[in-house]
Protein backbone atom coordinates (compact mmCIF):
# COMPACT_ATOMS: atom_id res chain seq x y z
CA UNK A 1 0.00 0.00 0.00
CA UNK A 2 1.66 3.23 -1.07
CA UNK A 3 1.42 6.07 1.20
CA UNK A 4 1.45 9.64 -0.39
CA UNK A 5 1.73 13.12 1.25
CA UNK A 6 -0.72 16.10 -0.21
CA UNK A 7 -0.86 19.68 0.67
CA UNK A 8 -4.41 20.49 1.31
CA UNK A 9 -5.80 24.19 1.72
CA UNK A 10 -8.58 23.44 4.37
CA UNK A 11 -11.49 26.45 3.63
CA UNK A 12 -13.62 26.63 7.42
CA UNK A 13 -17.26 27.88 7.06
CA UNK A 14 -19.87 28.76 9.37
CA UNK A 15 -23.06 28.73 7.51
CA UNK A 16 -24.48 26.53 4.73
CA UNK A 17 -25.92 28.48 2.29
CA UNK A 18 -22.50 30.64 2.66
CA UNK A 19 -20.32 26.69 1.93
CA UNK A 20 -22.76 26.09 -1.00
CA UNK A 21 -22.37 28.94 -2.65
CA UNK A 22 -18.93 29.50 -2.36
CA UNK A 23 -18.59 25.41 -3.82
CA UNK A 24 -20.13 27.12 -7.38
CA UNK A 25 -17.75 30.03 -7.15
CA UNK A 26 -14.84 28.36 -6.55
CA UNK A 27 -15.41 25.85 -8.60
CA UNK A 28 -16.45 28.09 -11.37
CA UNK A 29 -12.99 29.76 -10.54
CA UNK A 30 -11.19 27.29 -11.66
CA UNK A 31 -10.08 25.30 -8.59
CA UNK A 32 -11.07 21.37 -8.40
CA UNK A 33 -12.13 21.00 -4.56
CA UNK A 34 -11.39 17.60 -2.80
CA UNK A 35 -14.22 17.36 -0.63
CA UNK A 36 -16.68 19.57 1.22
CA UNK A 37 -17.47 18.26 4.79
CA UNK A 38 -20.29 18.85 6.97
CA UNK A 39 -22.09 18.21 10.27
CA UNK A 40 -25.37 17.65 7.98
CA UNK A 41 -26.53 16.99 4.57
CA UNK A 42 -26.99 20.08 2.46
CA UNK A 43 -29.53 19.78 -0.30
CA UNK A 44 -28.12 20.65 -3.53
CA UNK A 45 -24.28 20.12 -2.15
CA UNK A 46 -23.74 16.74 -4.33
CA UNK A 47 -24.77 18.48 -7.52
CA UNK A 48 -22.53 21.55 -7.00
CA UNK A 49 -19.95 19.26 -6.28
CA UNK A 50 -20.33 17.69 -9.83
CA UNK A 51 -21.21 14.02 -8.51
CA UNK A 52 -23.10 11.61 -10.72
CA UNK A 53 -26.24 9.85 -9.35
CA UNK A 54 -25.16 6.60 -6.92
CA UNK A 55 -24.90 3.43 -8.43
CA UNK A 56 -26.24 1.26 -5.39
CA UNK A 57 -30.06 1.23 -6.65
CA UNK A 58 -28.67 -1.51 -9.74
CA UNK A 59 -26.42 -2.91 -6.52
CA UNK A 60 -29.32 -3.48 -5.03
CA UNK A 61 -32.14 -4.57 -7.96
CA UNK A 62 -29.22 -7.65 -8.79
CA UNK A 63 -29.43 -8.28 -4.84
CA UNK A 64 -32.85 -8.50 -4.95
CA UNK A 65 -32.74 -10.42 -8.32
CA UNK A 66 -30.37 -12.61 -7.10
CA UNK A 67 -32.20 -13.70 -4.09
CA UNK A 68 -35.97 -13.85 -5.86
CA UNK A 69 -33.60 -16.33 -7.81
CA UNK A 70 -32.35 -18.06 -4.95
CA UNK A 71 -35.62 -18.72 -3.48
CA UNK A 72 -37.77 -19.64 -5.93
CA UNK A 73 -34.61 -22.18 -7.39
CA UNK A 74 -34.42 -23.56 -3.54
CA UNK A 75 -38.35 -24.28 -3.13
CA UNK A 76 -38.76 -25.56 -6.68
CA UNK A 77 -35.76 -28.18 -6.13
CA UNK A 78 -36.91 -28.88 -2.11
CA UNK A 79 -40.28 -29.41 -2.65
CA UNK A 80 -40.67 -30.32 -5.95
CA UNK A 81 -37.36 -32.94 -6.74
CA UNK A 82 -35.56 -34.09 -3.63
CA UNK A 83 -38.35 -34.49 -1.44
CA UNK A 84 -41.65 -34.03 -3.00
CA UNK A 85 -45.10 -34.25 -0.53
CA UNK A 86 -48.27 -33.87 -1.11
CA UNK A 87 -49.01 -30.92 1.28
CA UNK A 88 -53.08 -30.18 1.82
CA UNK A 89 -53.74 -31.74 -1.39
CA UNK A 90 -51.63 -28.73 -3.24
CA UNK A 91 -49.37 -29.76 -6.04
CA UNK A 92 -45.26 -30.18 -5.36
CA UNK A 93 -44.50 -26.79 -6.91
CA UNK A 94 -47.23 -24.15 -5.86
CA UNK A 95 -45.85 -21.32 -6.75
CA UNK A 96 -48.57 -18.97 -4.45
CA UNK A 97 -46.74 -21.04 -1.25
CA UNK A 98 -43.96 -20.28 -2.39
CA UNK A 99 -44.49 -16.02 -2.12
CA UNK A 100 -43.72 -15.14 1.28
CA UNK A 101 -40.27 -17.06 1.88
CA UNK A 102 -39.21 -15.36 -2.05
CA UNK A 103 -39.93 -11.99 -0.46
CA UNK A 104 -38.08 -12.28 2.36
CA UNK A 105 -35.04 -13.91 0.85
CA UNK A 106 -35.07 -11.26 -1.94
CA UNK A 107 -34.92 -8.21 0.63
CA UNK A 108 -32.83 -9.92 2.96
CA UNK A 109 -30.13 -10.33 0.03
CA UNK A 110 -30.91 -6.95 -0.99
CA UNK A 111 -30.39 -5.28 2.19
CA UNK A 112 -27.10 -7.06 2.94
CA UNK A 113 -26.03 -6.59 -0.72
CA UNK A 114 -26.41 -2.90 -0.51
CA UNK A 115 -24.63 -2.32 3.22
CA UNK A 116 -21.52 -4.35 1.81
CA UNK A 117 -21.76 -2.54 -1.37
CA UNK A 118 -22.20 0.75 0.30
CA UNK A 119 -19.02 -0.21 2.97
CA UNK A 120 -16.85 -1.38 -0.03
CA UNK A 121 -16.85 1.78 -2.53
CA UNK A 122 -16.72 4.38 0.66
CA UNK A 123 -13.56 2.07 1.99
CA UNK A 124 -14.95 1.57 5.83
CA UNK A 125 -13.71 -1.64 7.05
CA UNK A 126 -12.41 -1.64 10.21
CA UNK A 127 -8.59 -0.41 11.22
CA UNK A 128 -9.26 2.23 8.70
CA UNK A 129 -8.40 5.33 10.02
CA UNK A 130 -10.44 8.22 8.59
CA UNK A 131 -9.36 11.30 6.77
CA UNK A 132 -10.10 14.30 9.08
CA UNK A 133 -9.09 17.32 7.47
CA UNK A 134 -11.06 19.32 10.63
CA UNK A 135 -12.61 18.22 14.19
CA UNK A 136 -14.95 20.78 13.70
CA UNK A 137 -16.39 19.30 10.76
CA UNK A 138 -18.57 16.92 12.75
CA UNK A 139 -19.79 19.40 15.24
CA UNK A 140 -20.48 23.05 13.31
CA UNK A 141 -18.25 23.43 10.90
CA UNK A 142 -18.40 23.09 7.23
CA UNK A 143 -14.79 22.08 6.03
CA UNK A 144 -13.88 22.60 2.19
CA UNK A 145 -10.33 20.86 1.15
CA UNK A 146 -8.81 21.76 -1.79
CA UNK A 147 -5.61 19.47 -2.96
CA UNK A 148 -2.97 21.36 -4.25
CA UNK A 149 -1.02 18.96 -6.15
CA UNK A 150 -4.65 18.85 -8.29
CA UNK A 151 -4.78 22.79 -8.88
CA UNK A 152 -2.67 24.54 -11.27
CA UNK A 153 -3.27 27.84 -9.32
CA UNK A 154 -1.24 29.26 -6.48
CA UNK A 155 -1.78 28.84 -2.52
CA UNK A 156 -2.24 32.23 -2.74
CA UNK A 157 -4.27 32.35 -5.29
CA UNK A 158 -6.51 29.49 -3.64
CA UNK A 159 -6.21 30.95 -0.30
CA UNK A 160 -7.94 34.70 -1.79
CA UNK A 161 -10.91 33.01 -3.70
CA UNK A 162 -11.74 30.96 -0.36
CA UNK A 163 -11.49 34.37 1.71
CA UNK A 164 -13.56 35.68 -0.82
CA UNK A 165 -15.79 32.97 -0.84
CA UNK A 166 -17.16 33.35 2.87
CA UNK A 167 -14.57 31.15 4.39
CA UNK A 168 -13.39 32.28 8.07
CA UNK A 169 -10.06 30.57 8.23
CA UNK A 170 -7.87 28.76 5.46
CA UNK A 171 -5.43 26.84 6.95
CA UNK A 172 -2.74 24.91 5.49
CA UNK A 173 -2.59 20.69 6.37
CA UNK A 174 -0.57 17.58 5.18
CA UNK A 175 -2.19 14.81 4.63
CA UNK A 176 -1.14 11.17 4.25
CA UNK A 177 -3.44 9.64 1.90
CA UNK A 178 -3.22 5.76 1.05
CA UNK A 179 -3.93 5.02 -2.26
Amino acid sequence: MNHNENKFLVGVFDDEDVVLNAVSKIRHGGVRIHEVYTPFPIHGLDEELGYKRSRLPRAAFVFGITGTTLALTMQIWMLGYDWPMIIGGKNFVSLPSFVPVTFELTVLLAALGMVGTFLTVSNLYPGKRPLLFDSRSTDDKFIMAVDLSKNSLSQDEITAILRNSGAIEVNTKIVEIES
